[in-house]
């Protein structure tokens, strides 16, 4: 089935969602299944920057392979998913990336998974990219020498760049809720600080550097402290971001507004994270 013949029945699936369900047999499942295999192996992505493109507008979405996405928990149902804890089991509709998985399997894929990290069936890891104990959910792409720490969240259909290091506890936004949402997308050589959160969408530009604890959603501004101007949804590339505040409004208890600050732009515009021990 061409990717067009999946797109076309995969758009009217979704557009008939409601009557899409466990029992649904034909080309819908074969489609959406078909599609996620396609995700899973890295062959597609639900985004992908446009060649020598540059900003916001430079990433396109393919929302139909979004849409397959949701529709496969609509089509899936539960089942139980051993190697718990102590023997136990779980309860769920996406089993492991790594089910049925041997050495040689792990040896193909080329990426280190380390114990008690886990990965959604249709997320992509590339090789080279080390999974400390961490979530990547379904969808979900993971370049090139990237560092996922520990007990990051990578959310479902997000984008991770080549050589991105995820430091310890970042949350990456997903796009389940809301249905209408885009991935959220961090491009190549950024480094994301501990604990920070990027969500709703939101696009962090090549090599920047975000500061731990900084939190980035759609609507937060990140002002540019040398000129004032304001990105909203966008870090530009090879910048450095803090988190800040703004004054609040002349309210009896001033409260001040969350933002972020761009305090520079780095003129060394090697990876990020140089020099750092990746041998965890």
């Amino acid at each position: 089935m061409t990717h067009t013949a999946l797109e076309t029945i995969i758009e009217a699936a979704f557009e008939d969602r409601a009557n899409v369900n466990a029992g649904t047999q034909g080309d819908i499942r074969k489609a959406v299944d078909a599609a996620l295999h396609l995700l899973d192996s890295g062959k597609l992505r639900v985004a992908e920057k446009m060649p020598g493109a540059v900003g916001p507008e430079s990433w396109r979405v393919h929302q139909w392979l979004k849409k397959a996405v949701l529709l496969s928990f609509r089509l899936n149902d539960m089942a139980e998913i051993s190697g718990g804890p102590g023997g136990a089991s779980w309860w769920d509709k996406v089993p492991s990336k790594f089910a049925g998985w041997g050495p040689k399997e792990h040896a193909a894929a080329g990426f280190r998974s380390v114990p008690n990290c886990i990965v959604r069936r249709s997320a992509y890891i590339a090789p080279g990219v080390v999974l400390m104990p961490s979530f990547v959910n379904l969808g979900a792409y993971v370049d090139s020498n990237s560092m996922v720490d520990t007990w990051v969240t990578v959310g479902s259909c997000a984008q991770i760049g080549k050589n991105v290091h995820l430091s310890g506890g970042v949350g990456i936004g997903g796009v389940l809720e809301p249905l209408q949402a885009n991935p959220t997308i961090i491009e190549d050589d950024c480094f994301i600080g501990a604990r920070s959160e990027i969500v709703e969408g939101v696009i962090v530009g090549e090599g920047a550097v975000v500061s731990m604890g900084t939190f980035i959603s759609a609507s937060t501004k990140i002002i540019d402290r040398a000129t004032g101007k304001i990105h909203i949804g966008y870090v530009p590339p090879y910048s450095v971001v803090v988190s800040g505040n703004l004054p609040g409004k002349p309210l009896p208890d001033g409260s001040p507004r969350a933002v972020a600050l761009l305090r520079r732009h780095r003129q060394d515009r090697r990876r990020a994270d140089a020099g750092q021990d990746r041998d965890q």
